[in-house]
């Protein structure tokens, strides 16, 4: 590949993780996001989305070969809990989140409220690769920007456990957590870190490259950072 426009965009997409996500609760559509609506929500199965599931890029990404899709996302704050990475690399390039317990802190996710349709589209998503789980989290309480309880809290699960940077699980800081008690890094710091460790002899853009490239590499360097990634242990019933 030698286009300059498509390698920077390779670069952008793997560092620019989870990408814009709005402050307020929205409708996803396929021509741009409309206010949210909550009579949208009934019938549909609500799920925790915790990294780039709350930005509308990532969801055209996933649903926009369909013109017919409708998503409501309504901002909530999940308590006990924070957004970190897992300790695995996706195939575009990034490293990807997955919930840590925090005890204290309340964290800013979203709840995606999908079909049936929508759901096993994102099932094949996020568990087609192996990386996550799909689970009910036991007694968490999901306070919606409506002011209700989410009748149920609904998530992937990272299979990999959280990457970890001195010991610790590394809070995304692109996510607002109160009472945040682990170091947080963007996702363009989260990289270095995990190219000085596993691949100190490349430079910043190629480490990225050849994860794009290079599959069993990528494989490779996924298996290599969770070595010591720290397990989820919060008790959850898995579904899928």
């Amino acid at each position: 590949m030698n286009d300059p426009d498509a390698l920077a965009h390779r670069l952008l997409r793997a560092r620019g993780y989870p990408y814009a996500i709005p402050r307020e609760s929205f409708v996803y559509r396929e021509r741009g996001i409309a206010p949210f609506d909550p009579a949208l929500t009934r019938g549909r199965t609500p799920v925790l989305a915790i990294g780039s599931n709350q930005s509308p890029e990532r969801l055209a990404q996933k649903f926009g070969h369909d013109a017919s899709h409708l998503i409501p996302v309504e901002r909530a704050r999940l308590h006990g809990f924070d957004v970190v990475y897992s300790a695995h690399v996706t195939r575009y390039g990034a490293i990807p989140a997955m919930l840590q317990v925090c005890t204290g802190a309340a964290v800013s996710v979203a709840v995606t409220w999908l079909d049936d349709a929508q759901l096993e589209i994102m099932h094949e998503s996020e568990i087609a690769a192996a990386n996550y789980a799909f689970a009910e989290l036991a007694g968490v309480r999901v306070l919606l920007d409506t002011q209700r309880d989410c009748p149920r809290a609904l998530a992937y699960v990272s299979s990999r456990g959280s990457l970890t940077h001195a010991g610790e699980p590394v809070a995304l800081a692109a996510i607002e957590c109160s009472g945040r008690r682990f170091a947080a890094m963007s996702t363009h710091d989260v990289l270095e870190r995990v190219r000085e460790r596993v691949a100190p002899h490349l430079g910043a853009d190629e480490f990225i490259h050849r994860l794009l490239d290079d599959a069993a590499w990528r494989e490779a360097i996924s298996d290599a950072i969770a070595a010591d990634a720290a397990a989820f242990t919060h008790p959850m019933r898995v579904l899928r």
